[in-house]
């Protein structure tokens, strides 16, 4: 469970990376043509874009801290969905399983990863 949690947790990081690059592109290209509450859009793309790359970096840390990388997990697919929603379909899903299966690790202190 413990690789699973870790390699979901990276893939939906960088599933969040490209929602987030979506939702700054739509934002800009909105900007462009002076859409309303497109500053908006551009802001809260970068926010997730902050979410999304603790994802990843939770979805490394899995391997050896599985609870702490739950939490940042499990915040990155909250965060992400909050400021993004359609943007983060994709990502949200994976993190939010990977945060599952890595708060249902049970480390053993001196153990390895298996």
């Amino acid at each position: 469970m413990l690789v699973a949690a870790g390699v979901l947790g990276i893939i939906g990081g960088l599933a969040g990376i490209v929602g987030s690059f979506f939702a700054l592109t739509v934002g800009g290209l909105g900007a462009t043509f002076g859409a309303e509450g497109a500053e908006a859009v551009v802001g809260l793309g970068w926010v997730a874009l902050v979410f999304a790359l603790g994802g990843t970096v939770g979805g490394g840390l899995a391997f050896a801290r599985p609870r702490p990388a739950a939490w940042l997990m499990l915040a990155s697919a909250v965060g992400g969905t909050v400021c993004i929603s359609m943007g983060y379909v994709v990502a949200a899903p994976l993190l939010l399983v990977a945060s599952i299966l890595a708060f249902l690790v049970k480390k053993v202190p001196g153990q390895t990863a298996e």
